[in-house]
C-alpha cells in the first residue's frame, strides 16, 4: 500500500511538472526596416508561449516583467499552453530592486502580425502538420477574441475605435511631415517616439520640407490582431491591449530642397499606400488613451 501511494504521488508530481514546463527560447531580434515603416527592436525577448514572438524596444535593462497568465483561457485550453511571457522592463518600470508596476507602456509589440502561409484543404485536414496548423490557427483566433472581449468590458466600440484610429493615423503622419516632435510625443509610446525622432532627423537631413495629404475616406481599415499583455502576475487586471490595424489609403507626397525645388514625389498624383500600425492602450492607468506603439513592415507586392 505504501509503495502504491508513493507511485501515485510521483505520478502526480510528474504530471504537474509536465503541465508547468515553459515553452519557447531566447531570441534576439534585429532592427526591422522597410521604406517608411520601422519597428525598433531591442536585445532579448523570452516568451513562455510556444511559437510566440515579440519585438522588444528596451535595451540593456536588467529587470524582468512577467505577463500575467490569462486564467480563464488557460483553463479552457486545459493548461496545455501558457499565455505568459517575459520582457525586459523599461527604465520607468524599475524601482529600487522591487518590481513595481508603474508603466506607461510595456515597450514591446507582443506577437507581431505576419501573414500566415496558405494551406490547402487536403493538407489541412488529412495530414498531421495540417491538424497542428489548424490547432494553432484556432488558438490564435481565441487569443484575438479574448482580448477583444476584455476590451469590450471597458466600453470598446469597433466603429468608434476605427474613427479614432484613422484620425490618429492622419494626425501622426501630418506631424511627421511637419517635423512637429512636441505634438507627436503625446500620440505615441515612449519607445516609438524615439524611433520617430530619428526618422524626422534623417528626413530633414535629406529634404528641407515635405507635403503630405491623406485622401479621405480611407479605402480599407481592418483589425489583423488583438493581444493582451499582463504586467503583474498577481493582478490580472493590470493589462495593456494592443490592436494591429491595416490601413489601405490613397495619399499625396512631395519633398522640397532648401530652395523650394521639388526633389521627390508629386502632389498631383495619388499613391496607393498600405500600412500596418499597432495601437496600444492601458486598461488600468486612469485617463489612458490609444497611442501608436509600433509599425509592422509591409513587403512589396503585399497590397
Amino acid at each position: 500500500m505504501m509503495a502504491l501511494r508513493r507511485l501515485q504521488n510521483a505520478r502526480n508530481l510528474y504530471q504537474t511538472l509536465e503541465i508547468r514546463k515553459p515553452f519557447g527560447n531566447w531570441r534576439t531580434y534585429s532592427n526591422l526596416a522597410a521604406e517608411g515603416h520601422k519597428v525598433v527592436s531591442g536585445r532579448n525577448c523570452h516568451c513562455f508561449y510556444k511559437g510566440s514572438n515579440c519585438h522588444p524596444f528596451t535595451r540593456g535593462d536588467n529587470k524582468i516583467l512577467r505577463t500575467a497568465a490569462i486564467a480563464e483561457l488557460s483553463s479552457f485550453l486545459n493548461g496545455s499552453r501558457s499565455l505568459s511571457t517575459q520582457v525586459k522592463a523599461p527604465a520607468q518600470a524599475r524601482q529600487k530592486g522591487a518590481l513595481k508596476v508603474a508603466m506607461l507602456s510595456p515597450g514591446i509589440i507582443y506577437e507581431p502580425y505576419g501573414p500566415r502561409e496558405p494551406i490547402s484543404f487536403l493538407r489541412r485536414w488529412f495530414t498531421r502538420n495540417g491538424w497542428r496548423r489548424t490547432k494553432d490557427d484556432i488558438f490564435l483566433e481565441l487569443k484575438n477574441a479574448y482580448a477583444i472581449a476584455k476590451l469590450r468590458k471597458s466600453g470598446y466600440s469597433k466603429a468608434k475605435f476605427y474613427t479614432e484610429a484613422v484620425n490618429l493615423y492622419k494626425e501622426i503622419n501630418m506631424l511627421m511631415a511637419l517635423g512637429d516632435k512636441t505634438s507627436l510625443r503625446k500620440m505615441v509610446t515612449e519607445q516609438m517616439y524615439s524611433a520617430l525622432k530619428s526618422e524626422i532627423k534623417l528626413r530633414e537631413s535629406r529634404w528641407s520640407s515635405v507635403y503630405w495629404e491623406l485622401i479621405e475616406p480611407v479605402i480599407k481599415i481592418r483589425t489583423l490582431r488583438a493581444r493582451m499583455i499582463g504586467v503583474d502576475k498577481d493582478d490580472l487586471s493590470k493589462v495593456f491591449i494592443q490592436l494591429t490595424l491595416e490601413f489601405l489609403s490613397k495619399q499625396k507626397f512631395e519633398a522640397y530642397d532648401a530652395k523650394g525645388a521639388v526633389v521627390a514625389g508629386n502632389k498631383d498624383k495619388e499613391v496607393l499606400v498600405r500600412d500596418i500600425w499597432v495601437f496600444e492602450k492601458s486598461q488600468f492607468h486612469p485617463g489612458a488613451y490609444w497611442r501608436l506603439c509600433g509599425r509592422i513592415p509591409v513587403k512589396p507586392g503585399d497590397i
